[in-house]
């Protein structure tokens, strides 16, 4: 099965960067997807962003224009380039992994344990 570990999290500014990582392993689709969702504590997970196996990318709206999803193929990572970052940007960030991507959009098959992104007023 699939396997997604996050880092790259951690405290940052208002106005700061922060770039996450996902490491992938076992992978066995042919076409695949992979993105973000994040979660507040309280509320339903949210997709933020998603690059499928050409290298196309998706964006939620809030999220457009400031975070960057990319991949590195040859070392099986994804990555969310997030800039502009705001205190609503705080929340527990998951790397996710669906064969479709509107499955991904909504219900991924495969999650990573998540990591934690403040950002300070």
């Amino acid at each position: 099965q699939v396997q997604l570990v996050e880092s790259g999290g951690g405290l940052v500014q208002t106005g700061g960067s922060l770039r996450l990582s996902c490491a992938t392993s076992g992978h066995t689709f042919s076409t695949y997807f992979m993105g973000w969702f994040r979660q507040v504590p309280g509320n339903e997970r949210e997709w933020i962003a998603a690059i499928s196996w050409r290298g196309n990318t998706y964006y939620e709206d809030s999220v457009k224009g400031r975070f960057t999803i990319s991949r590195d193929s040859a070392k099986n990572m994804v990555f969310l380039q997030m800039n502009s970052l705001r205190p609503e940007d705080t929340a527990v960030y998951y790397c996710v992994y669906d064969s479709m991507l509107l499955n991904l959009q909504r219900g991924p098959a495969y999650w990573g344990q998540g990591t934690q992104v403040t950002v300070s007023s």
